[in-house]
């Protein structure tokens, strides 16, 4: 199962927040903004501070995408 942060850049865009207003706000590095634009992995701490950061939860930052079945 794949883990999409798509819903992350839809709500800064919608807060008019940049990615670098973010970093700065949430005190990580570049690195993370970067995880997060490939889908990478990031800790479960990260998330935590992105949605307190944001003032959010969860569900509001990512989605799980399945897995595919292949027959």
């Amino acid at each position: 199962m794949a883990v999409s942060y798509k819903r992350l850049f839809h709500l800064l865009i919608e807060r008019d927040m940049t990615t670098s207003q973010l970093q700065k706000q949430a005190g990580f590095s570049a690195n993370i903004i970067a995880r997060l634009k490939r889908n990478g992995a990031v800790s479960l701490d990260t998330i935590e501070c992105i949605c307190r950061t944001m003032n959010c939860s969860v569900d509001d930052i990512l989605e799980f995408i399945p897995d595919k079945e292949e027959n």
